[in-house]
């Protein structure tokens, strides 16, 4: 239940209200479902592993995030945020985009 407080303590008051549940998944996946007028809006946070990590922690990661997105209703509005650790480079497929202005010489294969 709200804190005796809760109106001062809320950032917004009719965003406080239109919490439903917060689900924090892991220390590198959370989820808040709000109430929207017409459908509910869940919006998924996400901080993946580094290239650095394993494949086998990357594997899980995305399959903890894809086992959470498929439990949602379809019907809902998703949202999908984070860090993905997606480093893009200078090669051609993405000049369109970044141009020479990348800080990164070769792309990575996270967030793809």
């Amino acid at each position: 239940m709200f804190h005796k407080h809760w109106r001062t303590n809320c950032v917004h008051f009719p965003l406080c209200i239109a919490v439903k549940r917060v689900e924090f998944v892991s220390d590198r996946l959370s989820y808040i479902v709000l109430r929207g007028r017409w459908l509910n809006i869940i919006v998924v946070n996400v901080h993946a592993p580094s290239e650095e990590k394993s494949d086998e922690s990357k594997d899980s990661f995305y399959e903890v995030l894809e086992q959470v997105f498929d439990h949602f209703p379809k019907y809902h509005m998703k949202m999908l945020l984070g860090d993905f650790n997606a480093k893009v480079g200078r090669e051609n497929i993405f000049k369109p985009k970044t141009g020479q202005e990348s800080l990164h010489q070769d792309s990575n294969d996270n967030g793809f």
